[in-house]
């Protein structure tokens, strides 16, 4: 389908410098938000014919862009042949509805785009269920788009409405029994996910979570770190579904590390809303990694974007930089000269610069996980008498046991690992005198 991309610039204020790397924000600049929008278009499939920049000093309630404007686009959709207009933007229902008339062509807002992106790529049960849900509650608010030619009549004799306004009413109740079905269902899903979280909290090995803007490359860095083969490719949205695998560190312990979907400016809130139960892996990680295209010109305008839906979750990455760890990737993009400078500003915001096609600086980033994940966690040494199965068991079952050796006569030596809310635990079952604290 052939489609052409519009982003409205309704703020002409200058932008600040883009190639800023670090954590000062910084706007996202005009041709950048273009290049993303063009590209969301891409990610399904569209052949763009156009796209440009379009100033709108003053916004207009009915189609957002002034008189003169809407004319002159309509001759540029015209000209050529253009199915679909995406506007990059927010748009409401009347305004979108205005808009097909006078170009006569279908039109996209950007919340629609994200949702058709979502819809082709969800592959999992759960996944179909979070885009469907996200769509119905869009289509929603959207229903006098739907029936123009059933719009509300001038009726006599008592009748104040035409069939327009029945039909209408009948298509919002629908959709709402579906939405009340779906989310009854994600709620099952979100039960079983948590079943899932729990059984591996008793293995017990801590949990890493990937977050970061689309196409930062946290799918390729997850494929390198766990040898797994989760779809990697340089489009937007390339994955949706969450994954989970194995992690091994330096020191022999191991990790849960999950990929999540990810995060775009303007994110819907029908979407964040839908892809709760997923993001609540990231909401249980002991250690969250925040992958950054740091080649990307709008790099430090991403982070905010990507820190602002944390922060929706109830996650405080600046607040807790113990928790939160910045991945600056795509240093094999960097020329010699922007690795030097980058890689010493990454080391004054405690960030690892990596590389997840080459390699660099993944040796420094999993030594970097492993000693996040220890600090939080204390190891101590016991001894284990032979009749002491239960406890032995319960360690197992909650702990990490790093070394275990026969001291003969039956008793055995364990040096583990436990985090900090089942110490107290240990220490009631085993007795806190028994405890030593270890000095690896």
């Amino acid at each position: 389908m052939s489609a052409i991309v519009f982003v409205p610039v309704l703020d002409q204020k200058p932008s600040r410098d883009a190639r800023t790397r670090g954590h000062e924000p910084v706007s996202r600049p005009p041709q950048a938000r273009l290049d993303e929008a063009v590209g969301l278009a891409f990610a399904i499939h569209l052949d763009v014919v156009a796209s440009g920049l379009v100033p709108v000093p003053h916004p207009k309630p009915a189609t957002l862009f002034g008189t003169g404007k809407v004319e002159e686009l309509a001759g540029l959709v015209r000209a050529e042949g253009a199915e679909l207009v995406i506007v990059d933007h927010p748009l409401t229902p009347v305004q979108q509805r205005n808009l097909e008339r006078a170009w006569d062509a279908k039109v996209l807002d950007r919340t629609g785009l994200i949702l058709e992106i979502f819809g082709e790529r969800a592959r999992t049960r759960e996944g179909r269920l979070q885009v469907e849900l996200a769509h119905l509650v869009y289509q929603k608010s959207r229903l006098v788009r739907s029936w123009t030619h059933l719009e509300r009549q001038r009726g006599g004799f008592g009748f104040l409405g035409g069939p327009g306004e029945t039909q209408i009413e009948t298509d919002r109740r629908l959709l709402s029994e579906r939405i009340i079905v779906i989310r009854k269902e994600l709620e099952q899903v979100r039960r079983t996910r948590a079943l899932h979280r729990k059984s591996r909290q008793r293995v017990p090995y801590p949990a890493v979570a990937l977050v970061g803007y689309t196409n930062a490359g946290k799918s390729t860095l997850f494929n390198t770190l766990t040898a797994a083969d989760v779809v990697a490719e340089d489009i937007l949205f390339a994955t949706l579904d969450p994954t989970i695998r194995a992690l091994r560190l330096p020191g022999g312990s191991k990790a849960v590390l999950s990929d999540t979907v990810g995060f775009i400016s303007d994110l819907p809130t029908t979407l964040v809303a839908a892809f709760r139960a997923t993001l609540e892996e990231v909401q249980q990680a002991d250690l969250i990694l925040h992958v950054r295209d740091i080649a990307d010109e709008a790099t430090a305008s991403q982070r905010a974007d990507v820190n602002a839906v944390l922060a929706d979750l109830g996650i405080d990455a600046d607040a807790e930089p113990d928790r939160a760890l910045e991945v600056w990737n795509k240093a094999d993009l960097l020329d010699a000269a922007e690795q030097g400078s980058t890689a010493n500003e990454a080391d004054r915001h405690d960030a690892v610069l990596v590389s997840a096609i080459t390699g660099e600086g993944l040796d420094v980033l999993l030594a970097e996980i492993e000693h996040r994940l220890n600090r939080r966690r204390q190891t101590v040494e016991i001894t284990l008498q032979p009749q002491e199965g239960a406890l032995s068991n319960w360690i197992h079952e909650n702990c990490e046991v790093v070394t275990r050796t026969a001291l003969g006569d039956g008793m055995t030596s364990l040096r583990v690992r436990v985090a900090p809310e089942k110490r107290d635990k240990l220490a009631r079952l085993a007795g806190a005198a028994r405890l030593q604290a270890s000095t690896e």
